[in-house]
């Protein structure tokens, strides 16, 4: 019989603070102080994904490298979808999928652009000899101190990589999808109560959710689940590489109800469970992972 210990979730990871830092966007994952911890030493599987066939945009850092690295652990090969620039950091992981047994496949490439959707999905799709799981974390985080201060350039950036990609990642992916697959979007707590210094970021992830359920009522009649996951402050180089205003970082996360910023590990199995059988009666909700943040 296996036996497992409580933990308090006030004393895991760190409930300090950061050392102030700063990377040119979108950052580096093992360049950050600390490290943020996605399940690297921690995750074991259970066969919950066995044989599946998973596209992960975000797949080389943060909380893509997480679901990443579970969904292989479970059983799935997996495309990673990144910007060339986080080409270290997506080796890093390959590596750790190939570990697990599986096969990983590393297509970079930039989410605003329609076309790079287009062809992502269909390499994907090649690559993997079919496609039934798609989870789509990337995106973009720029703070600013006030709305005369968002450049027009970020903006429509920012809206193209977290709103858009969607559209044009899912209308590729559909005629890959088999009935029973799993698309799994990424909202966030700034979905329900936005910063004000995050006003070119919120109101991407208010209609990622909106987006979500949308599409969930379109696609449960061909057997199809969407669902999202809301995160709350989660230590990631999102933060670090202009997500954050200026002297933020040190105390990140502690608004949460536990003090302390959550790690991309925190989410791995809401993902896998969202691509698993597991949720099999599950679409349309929003799972928030927020430190007792509010979502609603």
């Amino acid at each position: 019989m296996m036996h497992t210990t409580t933990e308090d979730p006030t004393k895991l990871y760190t409930s300090g603070t950061y050392p102030e830092q700063k990377q040119e966007r979108p950052g580096i994952q093992a360049k950050m102080t600390p490290v943020p911890d996605c399940g690297e030493k921690t995750y074991s599987g259970s066969g919950k994904l066995t044989g599946r066939k998973a596209l992960i945009t975000g797949g080389d850092s943060g909380i893509g490298r997480a679901a990443a690295i579970a969904y292989a652990r479970e059983g799935a090969d997996v495309v990673l979808n990144y910007l060339p620039s986080e080409q270290e950091d997506a080796l890093q992981v390959r590596d750790l999928i190939e570990k697990a047994g599986r096969k990983a496949i590393l297509l970079p490439g930039d989410l605003s652009d329609e076309n790079f959707c287009k062809q992502l999905v269909a390499h994907a799709a090649k690559q993997l000899d079919g496609l039934d799981i798609l989870t789509l974390v990337a995106g973009m985080q720029h703070a600013s101190k006030s709305i005369e201060e968002i450049p027009s350039d970020i903006l429509r950036r920012t809206f193209e990589v977290n709103v858009f990609s969607l559209y044009w990642t899912v209308q590729a992916a559909l005629p890959y999808l088999p009935k029973g697959a799993s698309i799994i979007t990424t909202s966030s707590v700034q979905g329900y109560n936005p910063s004000p210094d995050l006003l070119s970021y919120a109101p991407t992830k208010s209609a990622i959710i909106a987006f979500t359920k949308g599409l969930a009522k379109e696609l449960a009649p061909k057997g199809i689940r969407v669902n999202s996951v809301a995160p709350g402050p989660i230590w990631t180089p999102l933060q670090v590489s202009g997500g954050q205003l200026p002297g933020s970082i040190p105390k990140f996360g502690q608004s949460s109800e536990f003090k302390r910023a959550g790690q991309p590990a925190e989410l791995a199995s809401v993902y896998v469970m969202l691509a698993s059988n597991d949720s099999s009666f599950v679409t349309g909700q929003i799972y928030g992972v927020t430190g007792g943040l509010p979502t609603a």
